[in-house]
């Protein structure tokens, strides 16, 4: 039996002064989980630990996001968190200072139902 997708949410996330694509893929993740409320589970009594949550996160250098920190940070479900090329890395020209942007997609999955 396959999972269906039943949520997605998006955030963008930023780290202003450390060049920490790891902070800045956390904040991406909790700026699109602070928009959801499921109240799914209560209706239904289904339980957490059945929804798989599934996250993307686009940054400039995927290779420098610790991934398996960022899942620990999930509240609740199976996550699993995969790092992309993308988000943006904007340089100020007069200090040489880079500001690191995320973008996420938190996507929650259930088992098909019937």
């Amino acid at each position: 039996m396959s999972d269906q997708r039943f949520i997605i949410e998006m955030g963008m996330g930023n780290d202003q002064y450390g060049m920490d694509y790891t902070k800045a893929a956390a904040r991406a993740i909790e700026d699109a989980i602070r928009h959801s409320s499921i109240p799914l589970f209560d209706a239904t009594g289904l339980s957490h630990e059945q929804m798989r949550v599934q996250v993307t996160v686009g940054v400039a250098e995927p290779d420098k996001v610790d991934c398996t920190e960022l899942a620990k940070g999930l509240p609740r479900g199976r996550a699993t968190v995969t790092a992309v090329e993308g988000g943006l890395n904007v340089t100020n020209p007069d200090s040489g200072t880079t500001l690191v942007i995320a973008t996420a997609a938190v996507e929650a999955f259930l088992p098909r139902q019937g």
